[in-house]
């Protein structure tokens, strides 16, 4: 019987050690296949974040880096420089990337560095007891803003993939949701597509995961993920918001 199905390569048979319902899982899951389709495991270098996903470094197969609190995207950036062979991703949660890495991600998007950038999206602090982060949206509840954020006092969310898709240099920069199937399926060739970029040479490349937190929410996992279709697809629309050759890609289908 032919094998249709199986554990990437790329990624360690190791429990995880996300909370029920997480889906980070499902997102080293993407990145996993993607490198093995792209037979780039021997030369992929992962720089690992602070956060929930702060153990990246136990579950895939390949060289790994361990970053300070928001410095994925500099430590990647050194990594590349000065082995240009290698194929350099950062996994990183919104905590990170979002509030103490701004700098970082803005600017290596801007340089045009040759990274990929995994951005998983679940619109609160995780692992340090579900605080408002920068990407928290409008009314939604965390321990830090029990009566919901408030516009008025804490700004709106950061929309990162809009915010880099906005710099005049060369990129490719997407948003995929975790929270359907049939959205798994489209994300999984996103994500294979951000490696591409690299592996050909062409730009650096950032993909916008959104993803579960039901500890955090208050939410099972089931109730999560209607949570990311209802409340957090209005403010992160899905879709390819950059190409490199300028054009915008299939997000219309998404809006």
């Amino acid at each position: 019987m032919q094998k249709i199905f199986s554990h990437p390569c790329s990624m360690i048979e190791d429990p995880l050690h996300y909370c029920p319902g997480c889906t980070h899982g499902i997102i080293h899951r993407l990145v996993a296949e993607s490198i093995d389709e792209l037979g780039i495991r021997e030369r992929a270098v992962g720089v690992s974040s602070v956060g929930c996903s702060v153990c990246t470094y136990k579950y895939f197969r390949c060289d790994m880096f361990q970053a300070s609190h928001g410095r994925a995207p500099a430590v990647a950036t050194g990594a590349k420089r000065c082995r240009p062979e290698l194929i350099l991703f950062c996994y990183q949660g919104d905590g990170d990337l979002a509030a103490i890495g701004t700098s970082e991600i803005i600017h290596a998007a801007n340089r045009g560095e040759k990274i990929t950038c995994i951005f998983a999206n679940n619109a609160v602090y995780g692992m340090t007891g579900g605080q408002m982060a920068p990407t928290t949206i409008p009314g939604q509840r965390t321990s830090t803003t029990p009566a919901g954020r408030r516009v008025s006092q804490d700004g709106f969310p950061l929309p990162m993939a809009e915010m880099l898709a906005s710099l005049r240099t060369p990129g490719y920069v997407a948003r995929v949701s975790m929270h359907a199937p049939s959205e798994i399926i489209r994300a999984k060739e996103i994500v294979r597509r951000a490696f591409l970029h690299q592996v050909e040479d062409r730009c650096f490349s950032f993909v916008e995961c959104l993803s579960t937190c039901p500890t955090n929410w208050g939410l099972s996992p089931a109730e999560s993920l209607k949570w990311i279709e209802r409340e957090m697809l209005p403010y992160y629309p899905l879709g390819e918001l950059k190409v490199p050759d300028g054009k915008t890609g299939d997000e219309d289908e998404h809006n």
